[in-house]
């Protein structure tokens, strides 16, 4: 029997896949009978694109708010404030039906293989149903696009009969970025998609992940806490901190020349990486403070080796600078040789 055709790939408009301005994402904390509920800031305002066939990748430390973005843009939580338009479409004001209709064309890969597959079926009954939900496809039509797709990610058709406890680690995130491509969306959201996995999986699915791309056109939003696999798949990077971007742009620039002090910190955290001289090493000192009590001024300038007067009682707003954007008062300075001119803490470097 001949292969099924190939599912048709979504048509993207001459617009962006996804434009975010300032989202914002509050959670009110109870504290008891009586007394007023603390608000958690977990996206404290948030502005990017993502353009058809590019990733952009978020990274921070757990807790930053990475995982919150994330369910905001696929449509699992409406944000508190701010405006998301996928593929042109308003997606905070939409009506339900709306809504509906949109999330066809954004999807998610979540971070456990594991757990994000039904172990109760069949991995053909995984694949097929977002399309017996969402479309009035045949039966003979569902199985032959599960089929197709189930080729397309690299795995046999013996498969389509067989439960997820048969397979790898590796086979169930396949199966998963599978299920995320049967309705042919423009974006997918994967949030810690190969964390799971050993590294030398990791690296297959990565490679899948970027040949899917380029294949279907795809535009992803890449979660990750891993700056190795990020500086391979990503073409722009957002850096978040306590909720809010600390610098944003292209990858390159970032990790040859990082602006902002955490983003520094970041890489000289990750063996082998770019943009910090050799030898340093920084130490970030202090826990991070809690999103219930952020810092006045910079929420980053408790832990900051740089830190000023300004950086204590003025919050920097994201602005230009050599081509990305940078939350920091000094960040033209770290453009010259000598670093900034405001004059070092110490106790936040180590030899």
């Amino acid at each position: 029997m001949s292969a099924a055709p190939a599912p048709a790939v979504a048509s993207v408009a001459a617009h962006q896949v996804a434009e975010a301005h300032d989202l914002r994402q509050v959670y009110a904390i109870p504290r008891g009978f009586m007394r007023e509920a603390r608000r958690l800031h977990a996206v404290g305002g948030v502005s990017f694109t993502i353009e058809p066939a590019r990733t952009l990748a978020v990274v921070g430390e757990s807790g930053c708010g990475k995982s919150t973005l994330a369910r905001i843009v696929a449509l699992i939580e409406r944000p508190t404030g701010g405006t998301l338009r996928l593929q042109g479409v308003d997606a905070v004001g939409a009506s339900p039906s709306e809504r509906t209709r949109l999330r066809k064309s954004v999807q998610m890969v979540f971070q456990n293989p594991y757990a994000s597959l039904n172990p109760r079926k069949k991995i053909g009954a995984i694949l097929e149903a977002p399309l017996a939900i969402s479309t009035e496809l045949t039966a003979k039509e569902q199985s032959d696009r599960a089929r197709a797709m189930l080729a397309r990610v690299g795995l046999r058709p013996e498969h389509y009969a067989r439960y997820p406890h048969m397979f790898s680690g590796g086979q169930r995130q396949r199966i998963a970025i599978a299920r995320a491509l049967m309705l042919n969306p423009a974006l997918v959201v994967a949030d810690e998609p190969v964390s799971a996995l050993d590294v030398s999986v990791q690296a297959q699915v990565l490679n899948l992940l970027a040949d899917l791309q380029a294949e279907l056109k795809l535009a992803y939003l890449f979660i990750s806490h891993d700056l190795g696999v990020v500086r391979h798949i990503s073409h722009d990077v957002l850096v978040m901190y306590l909720g809010l971007a600390m610098e944003q742009g292209p990858k390159e620039q970032i990790f040859s020349r990082p602006l902002h002090p955490y983003t520094q910190a970041l890489l000289a955290s990750t063996p082998g990486m770019a943009g910090v001289p050799r030898g340093e090493r920084i130490v970030l000192k202090g826990e991070r403070p809690s999103p219930l009590d952020p810092p006045f001024g910079c929420v980053f300038s408790t832990r900051c080796r740089y830190v000023i007067d300004r950086c204590r009682a003025e919050r920097p707003a994201p602005r230009p600078v050599d081509g990305r954007m940078v939350a920091c008062h000094l960040a033209e300075q770290f453009l010259e040789p000598a670093g900034p001119t405001a004059a070092r803490t110490g106790h936040n470097v180590a030899p």
